[in-house]
């Protein structure tokens, strides 16, 4: 983003995650893949038009791709924010809004930003198992998602407390080292 490059990156990400879920297509049935786009590429209507062609020269599934940017992009950029996820919508494609809770206006971003999933920050998730507060925040947060439609996503999994205190509260998926490592993608798929 310093160098002005960020979307020259984005759209190369977005190529090649479009391209190697394409590849992997039949690998597996329901895989998705979830691209994470910087807030100063959100308003560029190329960026729009790269997504279009890539879905259709791949033939992928677009609910198998997973857009998200932060919240606090989504802060910065709230207009563009909106149409971004919008135009994702027509096309196929979902929307995440990714540290949910971190920012102080939370909740005016969830009304206004037509998104998928709420990703719960990991500042709430880290030491849920231990702290009432966090516990609270993300029943809460689950109840909010749930009455609107929405799906969540924990950050920072970091153990099997942590992954049975998240399914008793309801969370959808989570991510995390516990679960996951990161890996080359050909050995996920």
């Amino acid at each position: 983003e310093r160098l002005h490059q960020i979307h020259q990156t984005d759209a190369w990400v977005i190529t090649n995650a479009i391209r190697l879920l394409a590849e992997h297509n039949g690998a597996r049935d329901g895989v998705a893949i979830e691209i994470n786009i910087s807030g100063r590429s959100i308003g560029d209507p190329k960026l729009l038009e790269l997504i279009k062609h890539e879905i259709h020269d791949s033939g992928v599934t677009p609910e198998r791709l997973i857009f998200e940017i932060t919240e606090t992009a989504a802060i910065e950029h709230i207009a563009k924010a909106r149409r971004f996820a919008e135009h994702l919508g027509e096309l196929g494609c979902r929307f995440a809004l990714d540290d949910f809770g971190a920012g102080f206006g939370s909740f005016y971003y969830l009304k206004h930003l037509p998104c998928d999933f709420l990703k719960i920050d990991g500042e709430f998730i880290a030491r849920c198992a231990t702290g009432k507060t966090d516990r609270l925040v993300i029943q809460a947060l689950v109840g909010i998602a749930r009455g609107l439609g929405k799906q969540t996503i924990a950050e920072f999994v970091g153990d099997q407390d942590t992954v049975r205190l998240l399914t008793r509260l309801g969370v959808d998926y989570g991510q995390g080292y516990h679960l996951g490592t990161p890996a080359p993608i050909s050995d996920l798929i």
